[in-house]
C-alpha cells in the first residue's frame, strides 16, 4: 500500500472500515497470514469508547524484548487512531495471531521507557520514524500483556 493510500483510507472511514474487514477476513482464512501485509499481524478487538460495541483493527505488531508491542501511528496523521481511544477508555482487549487468540490487557508505554524503546521500533520498523517525523502528536506506543 502507498503512501497516497493510506492517506485516502485516513480520509474515508467507510474506506477504512472496507480495508479492514477485508484485511481481517484474509487473516482469518489463512491462519494468520496476509501476504500484502507485509509485517508481523494480529488482529485486536477493542470495546468502541464510545458505542461499546466491539471494534476490530487488524495492526502490525513487534516482538521486543518478550513483550508484544503495537504503535499507533495512523500513518503520521495528526490524530491517534481510533483503536488508541478505545484502549485508553478501556485496556482490555482480545487479540488474534496466528491461529491463536487469546484475551490481553493493553498498558500504554510511559514517556521515559517510550523514548528507551523507540530506537528498538526504528530498527525493526524504519517507516515507525518517518510516520513520527510527519505529526507533532508523539505516537503511542502499547504492551499488550496476556491476561
Amino acid at each position: 500500500m502507498t503512501d497516497i493510500d493510506k492517506e485516502d483510507l485516513i480520509a474515508d472511514t467507510g474506506a477504512l472500515h472496507a480495508f479492514n474487514d477485508d484485511i481481517v477476513a484474509k487473516f482469518r482464512a489463512n491462519g494468520g497470514e496476509v501476504a500484502e501485509f507485509g509485517a508481523d499481524l494480529l488482529v485486536l478487538t477493542t470495546t468502541g469508547a464510545k458505542s461499546g460495541q466491539p471494534r476490530l483493527s487488524p495492526l502490525g505488531y513487534l516482538t521486543i524484548d518478550g513483550k508484544t508491542i503495537v504503535f499507533g501511528s495512523y500513518a503520521g496523521a495528526p490524530k491517534d487512531p481510533a483503536w488508541v481511544h478505545n484502549l485508553r477508555a478501556d485496556p482490555r482487549a482480545h487479540i488474534e495471531v496466528g491461529t491463536e487468540s487469546y484475551d490481553v490487557l493493553a498498558r500504554e508505554v510511559p514517556a521515559d521507557e517510550r523514548d528507551q524503546l523507540v530506537s528498538k521500533v526504528v530498527a525493526l520498523t524504519p517507516v515507525f520514524a518517518e510516520y513520527q517525523a510527519k505529526t507533532s502528536r508523539v505516537i503511542p506506543l502499547f504492551e499488550l500483556q496476556r491476561a
